[in-house]
């Protein structure tokens, strides 16, 4: 996902909150009229929780991850086009470098669309990447792409276009819209009860670049009401909402204060890569990057894996197998003819398994001990 550059007097402001508050924020929800008061920085994991759950997890290292067969979210959960033997051979390669953890995304309006049959889908994905000895970060809602999402067919990829059928959830207005957004709460509450105490799943991401399409500070009330309503649930696994934006002051502040564990995306160079973790480390929390590498960006396996690894942050690449989605290609420099980039932005394996660099993979292998 497309990441601004860092401000570091900002981000300095950011690591400033890693110390301890003198008075826990409250977060409302409206519910049909009412008001119900959370108070979901109460409902916090402790710093000595979190680091204590982190020691029970090896170093967590994968992908994002979609089957190369989907563009989207909604083709990878809808019942006519989830493809397990396709999930299942990816996940297979991914095992075999040693990758033990993928960040997934969900969608809302497969669960509307059929919520029984969602689940027993996110069930079947978690039993195969399980097979694969692969635990799974879950996402939530989604501020970056498409922003009116549809059930149904979904678009053929646009040739040498960056994810040109990702979608946004719940999408545009909706997401800046209480009225509407609040409809969503059935949907978070639902999923969290059912899979709470399931240990297959790491950790949830409630909501990646809230901000992002030029929302801003918009999405902030979504972004408190998710908090909110997973608080209320208060599954066995830890919350977060990943920091991505250093200018975004007011929602960086609420993810950072709200989250059990400092979830964070970052495509820069390693010095710069370095800085974010020093400052970030001052929450006194597990870091997790739950995206990295785009090799123009000089964000690579060669120079990022390692520094993560030796600042125990855990590492999620963005992109494991070149597919629908087409992030290959970078964010914008789109390949009108769709002919091969370059070099690749993102992925690590080609259609057929074969490694895109056998250096990366021999790599990967080394630093996770394959």
């Amino acid at each position: 996902m497309n990441t601004k550059k860092s401000s570091w007097l900002l981000l300095l402001g950011l690591a400033l909150l890693g110390a301890p508050v003198a008075q826990a924020q409250k977060v409302k929800t409206k519910t049909k009229g009412s008001t119900a008061v959370a108070t979901s920085q109460s409902a916090r994991w402790s710093a000595d929780k979190a680091n204590a759950w982190y020691k029970t997890h090896p170093w967590m290292t994968g992908a994002n991850f979609i089957p190369s067969t989907a563009i989207n979210q909604l083709e990878m959960w809808q019942a006519t086009t989830f493809d397990a033997p396709t999930i299942d051979k990816e996940l297979g390669w991914a095992e075999g470098i040693g990758f033990n953890t993928m960040r997934v995304f969900l969608h809302s309006l497969a669960w509307k669309e059929d919520p029984a049959g969602f689940k027993k889908r996110v069930n079947d994905y978690l039993a195969i990447a399980d097979k694969h000895h692969i635990g799974t970060i879950f996402v939530f809602f989604d501020d970056c792409w498409n922003k009116d999402p549809h059930t149904g067919s979904q678009p053929a990829p646009k040739p040498g276009i960056h994810n040109s059928g990702w979608l946004q959830d719940p999408g545009d207005p909706a997401s800046r819209d209480s009225a509407t957004f609040v409809q969503l709460r059935p949907y978070v509450t639902d999923v969290l009860t059912s899979f709470a105490h399931d240990k297959r799943i790491v950790l949830w991401d409630l909501y990646n670049e809230p901000g992002n399409n030029n929302k801003g500070a918009s999405s902030l009330p979504l972004v408190r009401n998710v908090f909110a309503w997973a608080s209320a649930v208060r599954p066995d696994q830890p919350l977060s909402v990943g920091l991505w934006n250093w200018d975004f002051q007011a929602l960086n502040t609420y993810q950072a204060l709200h989250s059990d564990v400092i979830t964070y995306h970052n495509y820069d160079e390693a010095p710069a890569h370095q800085r974010v973790i020093e400052l970030l480390a001052t929450h006194g929390r597990p870091l997790i990057c739950t995206e990295y590498m785009a090799r123009p960006r000089n964000s690579r396996f060669v120079n990022i894996l390692p520094l993560l690894k030796k600042y125990n942050v855990a590492a999620i690449n963005w992109g494991l197998v070149d597919g629908k989605t087409n992030t290959k290609y970078a964010w914008d420099t789109p390949l009108a003819d769709g002919s091969e980039p370059t070099e690749w932005f993102h992925e690590v394996f080609r259609k057929d398994g074969t490694p895109y660099h056998q250096d990366e993979t021999d790599l990967i292998k080394k630093v996770n001990g394959k």
